[in-house]
């Protein structure tokens, strides 16, 4: 692990609901081929993640086996939580809090409702 020890207890909240997995990528055309690109909600919702995520957490490259865990707090019931799942850690990557979500050795997430303020609460705990 790089950049400094993460507590157990450390839990951190990013505002705002992932979007759906609907609203996350796109197919296109590239060069004649198929692609994949990145929908407008969810390089927004990256944006966000990036700014909110306490800066002494990004560039840590978890490196080690790690436990993730999760509150989720939608808007509706409707929302997908391993949509979600699939969102943040892909955010944790992109912000190098952790080299690769393979590393994940146990998720454990919880789902609410909150349409006042929807938001995710996480931790990791290297094991």
């Amino acid at each position: 692990m790089g950049g400094g020890e993460l507590m157990a207890e450390d839990w951190i909240t990013i505002p705002g609901q992932a979007p759906s997995k609907s609203n996350t990528y796109k197919i296109i055309s590239l060069y004649g081929h198929g692609s994949l690109a990145k929908q407008k909600a969810l390089k927004e919702y990256e944006q966000s993640f990036y700014w909110h995520l306490p800066g002494e957490w990004r560039n840590l490259n978890i490196n080690t086996p790690f436990e993730f865990h999760i509150r989720v707090y939608c808007v509706s019931l409707s929302h997908d939580l391993d949509n979600t799942l699939k969102v943040v850690l892909d955010c944790l990557q992109h912000t190098k809090t952790i080299k690769n979500d393979n590393k994940c050795a146990k998720i454990v997430a919880d789902k609410f409702i909150d349409k006042e303020n929807p938001r995710i609460e996480f931790r990791i705990v290297v094991v």
